[in-house]
């Protein structure tokens, strides 16, 4: 394909280093923080962006005291560059060589809430089949998950979805519902026959996506239909943190049902009302379809959707 003289000639002058610097600042809130996240110092940084604003020849981020956005060129630069990012990430799995042996390592963007029966049989049944298959499960916010597999750097995620991203694909993995809970210290642990009114006026700690234009939105509505007010004293994206700022008596929490049911079971936290019709929250897979992965990766990514599809939905809702 004849690729035009202006073309051509752009493709040799850009610095990839330019675009790796400039992903770096369109995820940060300041030249200062991109410097810290790149090590380099601040006008390295600043010059590296001037740089590549000449080259492109647009003003890329819009920056005064207080004031740091990108513009809309900036934007769309941004997500043509993580996809360019991504691709040289996964370069090096096109080197690879093959044996008929499956190997290769595979990377999973994990929600931290993600308790999933389904999920845990099929890894370890692919661990079994292919020992030397290597994985790595890193716990991020949803956003975060589905971020890393826009970018190509995880083979897939496990994750709330709230937006869905066109070049992405996503499949249902499994449903759980959230209720509400309290540890030992706090007034209403222990107490029965309580109603949503008696949590009325009470603080909360919660997750970060639990507000009403984010993916935890029904938990969010369960809240404020308990009359909880806006007071919550602690956040996380880790549900591990939720739990034990809960049981910790700092407010009542939102948390799977599913997952919580042990810690009430040995005595170290209350379920509060309501008890019935508890919102239902949808855990999706989330994967790349532009992605090239390796060996390892397809075959747990098509042993996961296939184990998905062939297993009916009310055996993957977890109660």
């Amino acid at each position: 394909m004849d690729v035009p003289d202006h073309a051509d000639r752009f493709m040799r002058d850009l610095d990839w280093n330019l675009l790796r610097s400039f992903v770096v600042l369109a995820q940060s809130r300041s030249v200062t923080e991109a410097a810290h996240k790149l090590r380099l110092t601040q006008p390295s940084v600043s010059t590296a962006l001037k740089r590549l604003e000449d080259r492109v020849g647009r003003r890329l981020i819009d920056r005064k005291p207080g004031h740091f956005e990108l513009t809309r060129a900036g934007e769309l630069l941004y997500r043509e560059a993580v996809d360019i990012q991504g691709s040289i990430l996964r370069l090096s799995t096109l080197m690879r060589e093959m044996t008929d042996e499956v190997t290769g390592h595979v990377r999973i963007a994990l929600a931290s809430h993600v308790v999933c029966p389904l999920l845990d049989g099929v890894l370890s049944e692919f661990h079994a089949e292919h020992p030397r298959a290597t994985l790595s499960i890193e716990v991020l916010s949803s956003a975060e998950a589905i971020g890393s597999v826009t970018g190509r750097f995880s083979s897939f995620a496990v994750c709330l979805v709230h937006e869905r991203n066109p070049k992405l694909e996503y499949l249902r993995i499994y449903r759980e519902f959230f209720g509400l809970f309290c540890g030992p210290p706090h007034p209403l642990f222990g107490r029965k026959n309580l109603t949503r009114a008696d949590l009325a006026g009470h603080s909360a700690v919660s997750f970060d996506t639990d507000r009403l234009q984010d993916a935890l939105k029904p938990v969010a509505l369960m809240r404020a239909e308990a009359d909880m007010g806006e007071a919550v004293i602690g956040t996380s994206s880790h549900l591990e943190e939720v739990r034990r700022m809960v049981i910790a008596g700092l407010g009542i929490g939102p948390l799977p049902v599913h997952v919580a049911k042990r810690d009430v079971d040995d005595g170290v936290m209350w379920q509060l009302p309501p008890y019935d019709n508890p919102p239902p929250i949808d855990v999706h897979v989330v994967w790349n379809p532009k992605a090239t992965l390796n060996r390892a990766e397809q075959s747990l990514l098509d042993r996961l959707l296939e184990r998905i599809e062939a297993t009916p939905m009310d055996q993957r809702t977890y109660r």
